[in-house]
């Protein structure tokens, strides 16, 4: 695919992913008006709907769904991913007063109000995927066999969606990053940790997103399954290639200053195998992301090109 087309494509599906996100944000309005202000400032701050993004394509690549239930788990996915960076950027965690130029939300609403921005997030995320199975089931001009199939994959695709962002996925992963930067967990086979933290911090939200596209279009189990791993890798490799931009990156295309991981004597994915062992990781993982897309019968080559942009990308 050439690069005018893939961009052409890209801000398209972007427009497309922002639509469903706004149409689907919380009424500002009652006595926890200012809750919801804070919530819906942190979805709008910008970024670039990769997450819904992958569910859409994903789901299209396995054969499809409903527009309307996917609208709805879209909109979950990305108030999900919100969420996340929204506590992350809190005093007693990363303590950032800025996110892509702008001043994050604790910053602008206070800290307690950041952290209640956040959890209403997290369960407006589900509150948002369950409306749309619900507006679904009303309708009447739906067979009773079609809403129960549909109805089955939405609860196995909100089950992904639960566990992938919990104590057992993202959630998981960000406790066990916590304790290594405090030293309060001293893991011997500190790789090892690491390697747990870029699956379950990065790839688990990745894995989310697609594995609820291809659920939700009716993908068989085999089918996820390799949509997981695919995943995985990504977030994995997407990870390493945050490591190796911070030693050979250019700090005004990133936007920040490199070479902070070796300053702050951070353990990385280049201490650990190396800059050309690093490289050579991702380029593996890479490629056994995109050859297991190309197992799928169904239009890929705008996620292949979508999953190597954000793999392979400078900034």
């Amino acid at each position: 695919m050439e690069a005018k087309e893939f961009d052409r494509i890209l801000e398209e599906e972007c427009q497309r992913a922002e639509k469903v996100i706004r149409s689907c944000l919380p009424e500002e309005k009652g006595r926890q008006r200012r809750l919801t202000e804070a919530m819906n400032y942190s979805l709008t701050a910008g970024g670039k709907r990769l997450r819904p993004i992958l569910m859409a394509k994903t789901c299209r690549m396995c054969g499809g769904a409903e527009p309307e239930i996917l609208g709805g788990f879209m909109a979950a996915m990305e108030m999900i991913h919100t969420y996340s960076l929204v506590h992350d950027d809190l005093p007693a965690m990363d303590n950032d007063c800025y996110r892509r130029g702008k001043r994050t939300t604790w910053y602008v609403y206070g800290e307690a109000m950041g952290i209640l921005a956040g959890d209403g997030l997290l369960n407006c995320a589900f509150e948002t995927a369950l409306k749309a199975v619900g507006h679904w089931m009303e309708r009447q001009d739906i067979s009773e066999s079609e809403k129960l199939l549909l109805t089955d994959r939405a609860w196995r695709a909100l089950s992904v969606l639960a566990e992938k962002a919990g104590a057992w996925g993202m959630i998981g992963g960000q406790a066990v990053d916590v304790m290594a930067a405090s030293g309060a967990d001293a893991e011997e086979d500190w790789a090892e940790e690491l390697l747990f933290i870029h699956e379950h911090k990065t790839a688990a939200l990745i894995q989310a997103s697609m594995m609820a596209g291809a659920i939700l279009a009716g993908a068989d189990n085999e089918q996820i399954e390799k949509i997981e791993k695919c995943a995985r890798n990504i977030g994995i490799a997407f990870q390493i290639q945050d490591d190796i931009l911070d030693v050979i990156g250019d700090s005004d295309e990133l936007g920040k200053a490199t070479g902070g991981d070796a300053l702050n004597h951070k353990r990385t994915y280049v201490t650990w195998k190396g800059l050309e062992g690093a490289k050579a990781d991702v380029e593996k993982l890479s490629r056994e992301a995109a050859d297991i897309l190309d197992e799928f019968q169904g239009e890929h080559e705008f996620l292949k090109e979508l999953i190597l942009h954000l793999i392979y990308r400078r900034k």
